[in-house]
C-alpha cells in the first residue's frame, strides 16, 4: 500500500487542515493557497484514484458526488456560480496525487476564460 497522501493525513487528522464539510465519502478542505476569495478542495476520502480520469473509470458514482459536493459549498460559501477545475498530471499542475477538485468562485469576473 502506497504512503497516505497528505489529503488522508489532514482527514486522518494527522496535519492541520480546515475541513468545511463532508459527507461517508467526500471532504471539503479550504486551500491553503487560494487562488480566488473561494477555493474550495472536494476531495475522496478514498486515495485510490490518483486523476480524475482514473475516478470517471473507476467510480463514476463517487465522481458525481465530487461534482454535487462542489456544488454544494459553493451554493454555502459563495453565490453558487463557480469553477471546478482538476488537474490531471504533473504537467497540468498537479502536485497531490489523490484526486481533488478545486472549487473557485468570487472575484473571477475579470479572469474568464472563454469556452
Amino acid at each position: 500500500m502506497s504512503e497516505p497522501s497528505i489529503f488522508t493525513r489532514i482527514l486522518q487528522g494527522e496535519i492541520p487542515g480546515e475541513i468545511v464539510a463532508q459527507n461517508e465519502r467526500v471532504f471539503v478542505l479550504r486551500d491553503i493557497h487560494p487562488q480566488a476569495p473561494v477555493h474550495l478542495l472536494v476531495i475522496p476520502k478514498t486515495q485510490e484514484y490518483a486523476n480524475v480520469a482514473e475516478l470517471a473509470a473507476g467510480d463514476p458514482a463517487l465522481l458525481a458526488e465530487v461534482v454535487a459536493m462542489a456544488q454544494k459549498v459553493a451554493a454555502e460559501h459563495a453565490d453558487g456560480d463557480f469553477r471546478l477545475i482538476f488537474n490531471s498530471g504533473a504537467g497540468a499542475g498537479q502536485t497531490v496525487f489523490h484526486v481533488h477538485a478545486h472549487v473557485l468562485a468570487g472575484g473571477l469576473e475579470e479572469k474568464k476564460l472563454v469556452g
